[in-house]
């Protein structure tokens, strides 16, 4: 492979991209930063779209229950009978900022800093700050890779996928940034002299071993670059002490780093909790090595041993084998994905034409995968974790996210994508606004709604009780209705799914339950199943309509959206009902 000299970036004293420059670069570099200034508004706006439960649950949730002393629910990953996800993470996330946001409240800097939209956004907006790192990464790579920069920067960044996902509290998120810092760790391994770089391999056993205790499946994704690594180790050190210096520096910083992951997630876990984590602080380093022995917690194998299990996989979803790669791959980039298998399949074609002709050429493969040609390695680095993903039966497309980078230098390199401009804008301007805006994008407005009404003066000025119940959405994140723990006169009732007779008993029966005059029920529902609480015979009293709120599940009828009443079919409803005539 013919590697190209990189020129430093501008904010390392290399050719500024400005004022001074002229031509396609400085277009490319306006659009880049309307596109970057379009990623962090968003985020503030906020967005409203929902994609899945785990943005709230694997993270923001349990720490604004361990931090900000919020009713959320605990999802079983996060139980001490059962740890699977490492709480590092989520405590360097959404647990830095929870903080930040108590600190400046107990300050008195800000007197009601804890609301839901601080506790939607601060965690969001750590997260698309954390974006940038792929903007960093594909301006570092592009060179290496034959690539224009600025090109490819404008691609990543307009890709709804990085508007939308990257700007999400998923743990699939910090994968897909680890991810890319693997890519740079491994790629500047190769500098003009072929000689290795002294501080990369500790890094690149820190960010594997994070990556793994992340997210398992990160392995899928580090297995080509540590194997290109490997061969650029082999290939440019002459004796055999010179290639085990670094894979030793390697293995030393991983299982340091295991032990750090390990000794949090033990000492969280086994005290159940954060104010019983804290107070580890006061105990003897013996009390601490005896906790560690009593019962160590390695979660990344509680997450294989869960998910290696068939049948647990299938309480989840199960999803034919083909899902990742003729699905989710077009659902998340488009046609970038087709283009790169139809790039697959011309080199696959090419490369067993040739196996065939000169077998011998082939006999040291190795040596072969590090002096390819660029593009074939991108297209490993894309397909290998995709079919490695694709051996277990559960197949979401959020867990592809990380692919954006390989994909993006690919389709950028030769300029491949340009001639499809604008179906790739299109189809990128379509992506954010049904996953941002319109994918159960009432029930955020809706808690948002919710909280003001039971934080507002008049609630506070004497008690009330509320009994909230939500129906054919997805799970509501408790902690946005910023509930306190000692408050015991709210109440959350998720239906999720319930069939139409469940619902109508439960909402009959609660609304039966009304002690008091200050006793409110309300029920959210979306409007494409809202004539189910008419059907139940109780008696309305008030009703709010969030628009827009797409629900899949339960998606509207296009009949109904050509009518007078469209807009019921793709909003959310605030159903508060009134006190049964039966009641006392």
């Amino acid at each position: 492979m013919t590697m190209q000299r990189v020129s430093a970036p501008w904010w390392r004293g290399g050719a500024p991209v400005g004022p001074g420059r002229t031509g396609p670069e400085m277009a490319a570099w306006r659009l880049w930063a309307v596109l970057a200034a379009l990623r962090a508004g968003w985020c503030l706006l906020p967005q409203a779209g929902y994609l899945h439960p785990d943005e709230f649950f694997q993270s923001p949730e349990v720490m604004a229950g361990d931090i900000l002393n919020l009713q959320v629910y605990y999802p079983w990953e996060f139980h001490s009978s059962s740890p699977c996800r490492t709480v590092v993470f989520p405590l360097m996330t959404s647990g830095v900022t929870y903080w930040v946001v108590k600190s400046l409240q107990q300050l008195d800097i800000c007197s009601s800093c804890i609301n839901s939209y601080t506790l939607l956004v601060s965690p969001r907006l750590l997260f698309t700050i954390f974006s940038f790192v792929l903007d960093y990464s594909v301006y570092q790579l592009a060179p290496s890779w034959e690539a224009d920069p600025w090109k490819a920067l404008v691609l990543l960044a307009g890709s709804y996928v990085t508007l939308v996902f990257y700007t999400r509290t998923f743990t699939n998120t910090l994968e897909g940034l680890l991810f890319a810092l693997l890519l740079v760790l491994v790629s500047s391994n190769k500098s003009d002299s072929s000689s290795l770089k002294p501080t990369s391999s500790p890094l690149i056993g820190i960010v594997t071993t994070a990556g793994f205790f992340n997210r398992p499946t990160f392995l899928a994704f580090a297995l080509m670059p540590l194997l290109y690594w490997a061969g650029l180790n082999v290939d440019s050190q002459k004796s055999i002490k010179t290639i085990i210096n670094p894979l030793l520096k390697l293995i030393t910083c991983a299982c340091f780093t295991a032990v750090v992951f390990i000794t949090a997630d033990t000492l969280y876990f086994t005290s159940v909790g954060l104010d019983n984590f804290y107070s580890i602080k006061k105990s003897s380093l013996f009390d601490v090595i005896a906790q560690l022995n009593h019962k160590m917690v390695v979660t990344p194998l509680n997450f294989l041993s869960y998910n290696l299990n068939p049948h647990n996989l299938a309480q989840h979803g199960s999803h034919p084998r083909v899902t990742h790669f003729t699905v989710n791959g077009i659902m998340l980039f488009g046609i970038l994905h087709i283009l790169a298998i139809g790039a697959g399949f011309k080199m696959l074609k090419k490369y067993i034409y040739q196996l065939m002709r000169v077998k011998s050429y082939y006999r040291g493969s190795p040596r072969v995968f590090v002096h390819s040609e660029g593009n074939p390695k991108l297209l490993l680095f894309y397909f290998v974790p995709l079919a490695f993903l694709s051996l277990f039966s559960h197949q979401e497309p959020r867990f592809l996210i990380p692919l954006i980078l390989p994909l993006v230098l690919f389709n950028t390199s030769q300029n491949r994508a340009m001639k499809w401009k604008p179906v790739i804008i299109i189809f990128n301007v379509l992506g954010a606004l049904v996953f941002g805006w319109l994918h159960q994008g009432g029930l955020i407005p809706c808690l948002f709604h919710l909280e003001h009404l039971m934080h507002s003066p008049g609630s506070s000025n004497h008690t009330r009780h509320y009994t909230l119940l939500f129906a054919h959405t997805y799970m509501p994140p408790r902690s946005l209705l910023n509930i306190k723990k000692r408050d015991t006169n709210i109440e959350v009732i998720d239906m999720a799914g319930s069939e139409e007779e469940t619902l109508c008993q439960t909402v009959g029966q609660q609304a039966k339950n009304f002690t008091c005059n200050d006793c409110h029920f309300f029920v959210i529902i979306p409007g494409t199943v809202r004539a189910t609480i008419t059907k139940c015979g109780v008696l309305l009293k008030n009703e709010t309509l969030i628009f827009p709120h797409l629900s899949m599940e339960d998606p509207p009828q296009i009949s109904f959206l050509f009518s007078e009443n469209w807009r019921s079919q793709l909003g959310l409803y605030i159903l508060q009902l009134g006190r049964d005539h039966q009641s006392p």
